[in-house]
């Protein structure tokens, strides 16, 4: 029951920063279902994942750049593909410490507010990476929100949302043939539903007192703390 409490409380806090700042729900809760239930990742964060881009589309549907996503959702098709294979054939502590430190090297390439030009080429490397990463560890969103850190607040959860409600099917498409689903953690995942609307709510409180400029910060210190989190996690095992 205390399992059960406590991912409910990870979901909340994690719909709320990815209600604010564009991502979250994957980064905070995907270290602590690890550690607590190993066994229920990657699906039950990407069935949530799936829903709550929903929930935020509702909201924020305006500046979404369909430019980048007609080049970063291509390449997810692939990088599904890879993270597939990848999950049979490597253990989670080795995927966990990948993810982690890829992260970890974005976040520092860019923290000296080095803009990186939101390229075709750069599009696609982001969208292969970030289906790897989302197939094997749930957390795909820190590729692509990097790229668009220095975009407007809005622009950033608008296209962020479609890419997750996009990359979350193929990943949950993908598991599926392959096997690696399963009905229980299905079950689970819808009723943790509340939990979402729960977080969203809270992130439009949170809006009035973040100021816009905030963001890019927000956007990076939740993707170091999420790596930080998932790297040590990865070494304990």
């Amino acid at each position: 029951m205390w399992v059960a409490v406590i991912l409910a409380a990870t979901l909340v806090v994690g719909a709320a920063v990815q209600g604010l700042v564009g991502l979250g729900l994957g980064l905070v809760a995907a270290p602590v279902t690890t550690l607590l239930e190993p066994q229920l990742m990657p699906g039950l964060l990407l069935w949530l994942a799936f829903l709550l881009p929903v929930i935020t589309l509702v909201r924020d549907h305006h500046q979404i750049d369909w430019r980048g996503l007609s080049w970063a959702l291509p390449a997810r098709v692939p990088g599904t593909a890879i993270g597939v294979v990848l999950v049979s054939w490597f253990s989670a502590r080795e995927l966990g410490i990948a993810v982690a430190l890829m992260v970890l090297a974005s976040v520092l390439v860019t923290l000296r507010s080095i803009e990186l030009s939101v390229t075709r080429p750069i599009l696609l490397a982001a969208g292969l990476v970030s289906g790897i990463a989302g197939t094997t560890t749930s957390i795909g969103g820190p590729p692509l929100a990097i790229l668009y850190q220095h975009r407007p607040p809005t622009q950033i959860r608008s296209t962020l949302a479609v890419y997750f409600l996009c990359g979350a099917g193929l990943s949950l498409v993908g598991l599926g043939l392959a096997g690696s689903l399963n009905r229980a953690t299905f079950l689970l995942a819808a009723a943790m539903v509340p939990c979402l609307f729960l977080g969203f709510a809270v992130s439009r409180l949170l809006h009035r007192a973040v100021p816009a400029h905030h963001i890019r910060g927000g956007v990076l210190i939740v993707c170091a703390a999420s790596a930080m989190a998932l790297l040590v996690k990865s070494l304990l095992v």
